[in-house]
């Protein structure tokens, strides 16, 4: 006597297509990543992925959930591909839901500066502006730099006991190591003269280009070093910004002392 056996239940077609749009958006998500490692697009290209990529990831998210409720209602199988819809998603949106969360929580900071009172100015020369794309930083309104002043109370001037023209050569020496693209550096001249430093610093995940100016001058037998960081796609940083300037600022002060 042969025994009829029972077809298995089918797979939920939402956990299915849940785990294929988390796929779809973690690769985009790579593939941003890389994009803008690579430094062979426009950022905003890697940045337009990048979104891409996180819509499926909350799509997935959506069908991973709806498909729980089919999965209860009706005894189809696909627990295993919603969960991994899940996981995957959860991994792809979980660093820009925490900036989102920072941004809604924080003031809209993404310039930070030595001195926030007279921040240093980028370069508007010609061929500044090109290797910026364009980009302009106008001196952050009143209310952004007391925002800047209570969330970065630590950052200061750099005073160094060198001249001038010492502490212009240890700021370049440094921002070169640091593998930043130097994109105008004029030194200090004559007694008074203030020396520049225009420069493009990679951001820390997708390596988008953030700008950089450092000022340096004398000041009582010293020299003041002012250093600015903006970010030049994103209205708020995360303190990256910050970060970046207070990391420069320590390396000149241990090589100067």
């Amino acid at each position: 006597m042969l025994r009829r056996r029972l077809a298995p239940e089918p797979y939920a077609a939402s956990a299915t297509a849940g785990r294929s749009c988390a796929l779809f958006g973690a690769l985009l998500a790579v593939i941003a990543v890389l994009m803008g490692r690579g430094g062979a697009v426009d950022p905003r290209g890697a940045l337009a992925v990048l979104g891409f990529g996180l819509l499926f990831a909350l799509l997935a998210a959506a069908l991973a959930v709806w498909s729980a409720g089919v999965i209860w209602r009706t005894g189809r199988r696909g627990t295993g591909r919603a969960l991994a819809a899940l996981v995957i998603a959860a991994l792809v949106l979980a660093y820009p839901a925490w900036l989102a969360a920072l941004a809604a929580l924080r003031p809209t900071v993404a310039d930070a500066s030595t001195d926030a009172a007279a921040p240093p100015a980028f370069s508007s020369s010609p061929t500044a502006l090109a290797a910026r794309g364009g980009a302009v930083h106008e001196e952050p309104p009143a209310e952004a730099r007391e925002a800047e002043r209570r969330l970065y109370p630590n950052l200061q001037p750099v005073m160094l006991d060198v001249s001038v023209e010492e502490a212009y050569d240890l700021a370049l020496k440094a921002v070169q190591g640091r593998g930043w693209r130097v994109i105008e550096a004029v030194p200090p001249r004559g007694k008074f003269g203030a020396g520049h430093i225009d420069a493009v610093a990679p951001t820390r995940v997708m390596a988008l280009p953030d700008d950089v100016a450092i000022r340096i001058r004398p000041a009582s037998g010293q020299a003041r070093v002012d250093v600015r960081s903006a970010s030049r796609f994103a209205r708020t940083d995360a303190g990256e910004n910050a970060a970046r300037v207070q990391s420069l600022s320590d390396e000149l002060e241990d090589a100067a002392s």
